[in-house]
């Protein structure tokens, strides 16, 4: 590695983490990406195996050396690592709490023992449970509504302890409904938004979960690679060891969702317009309303999210349509 300064993604292989490999080391920067690949795929960083820059690491954040031989030498930390998923945790809360929360700490110490600028890592909306407030701003949450939101918020308090007992610069950014290029529409527990796509390209009928009208401030993934380049960088004093809502500031409902994706999918093959929706049970733990704040990002980090939902939205049915079409048997 050269004087170029370091940059370690945890989850690298995975939706968000892979993005932002991809993103710095466009800007030129040494980029370590530590993945078991659990969630993530070798896929995903295959392309960057070509540059010098770029170095992969397999292992587990649940293996306390794995993550010191990672942060060797690394400037930044930017923790995407995580299981993700509400559902998930309902069913396995052990493996959830154990990745999220014992795997968190080790990183933590890890990143504490090398001397690391700056933590900044993937905090969750999930974080404000029960708040029926909206939007939702930093400082007023709720009870959390599943073992997932339990595992983010800790996250949250022990950057905190870290930060003010061992002085170690954390910045967490709360995630809202992230979407966009590569992420896995596969699995029990693909997002909704890959998932949808590739039901309605194969023309098979979506399942939303209850009525449709629960809301989402879906955030698409250029504007999280924004945040977390902001995060890493500010050198605002008052901007370090707090969290912000990463989003675009505007809410949709899972009606208004399929009915873009119908319209935006529908440019490439007129009979998705007419694929039917089925309606199903409600998700337990689910928030039923999501909203966020973006005043604080504003003014502490001079956020400026350059996509809306929709804009957003019609990149990533593109970049399905071109890479993933072939899966669905729809030609």
């Amino acid at each position: 590695m050269s004087s170029t300064k370091t940059v370690l993604i945890t989850g690298g292989a995975g939706f968000i983490g892979s993005n932002l490999c991809s993103h710095f080391l466009d800007k030129g920067y040494n980029v370590v990406c530590l993945d078991n690949f659990a969630t993530g795929h070798r896929y995903n960083v295959e392309p960057f195996f070509s540059n010098s820059r770029f170095k992969l690491i397999e292992g587990d954040i649940r293996n306390l050396d794995d993550c010191k031989s990672a942060v060797n030498g690394a400037d930044y930390v930017l923790h995407q690592a995580a299981l993700g998923s509400v559902p998930r945790s309902i069913n396995d809360p052990i493996t959830s709490n154990d990745v999220n929360v014992s795997g968190f700490l080790n990183m933590l110490v890890a990143s504490r023992d090398a001397g690391v600028k700056r933590f900044v890592y993937a905090a969750s909306s999930s974080t404000y449970g029960d708040s029926k407030g909206l939007p939702k701003v930093e400082d007023v949450i709720g009870k959390p509504l599943s073992p997932y939101a339990i595992t983010k918020y800790v996250n949250e308090l022990y950057a905190e302890i870290f930060g003010r007992t061992y002085g170690l610069e954390t910045i967490g950014l709360r995630y809202f409904n992230v979407f966009g290029r590569r992420q896995d529409p596969n699995g029990a527990y693909a997002a909704v938004i890959p998932k949808f796509v590739m039901q309605l390209m194969a023309h098979q009928s979506p399942v939303i979960n209850g009525d449709g009208n629960h809301s989402r401030d879906f955030t698409y993934i250029d504007n999280v690679v924004q945040m977390n380049e902001l995060a890493m960088t500010t050198t605002n004093t008052d901007a370090v060891n707090t969290v912000y809502n990463t989003a675009f500031g505007d809410r949709n409902t899972l009606n208004d969702l399929v009915r873009h994706l119908k319209e935006f999918l529908g440019e490439f093959d007129p009979a998705i317009k007419n694929v039917a929706v089925i309606h199903g049970p409600e998700r337990p733990g689910d928030i039923p309303h999501s909203l966020a704040s973006i005043d604080k990002a504003r003014k502490l980090l001079g956020y400026d999210p350059a996509f809306s939902f929709q804009n957003g939205l019609k990149e990533a049915v593109k970049w399905y349509w071109e890479n993933l079409r072939d899966l669905t048997n729809v030609k």
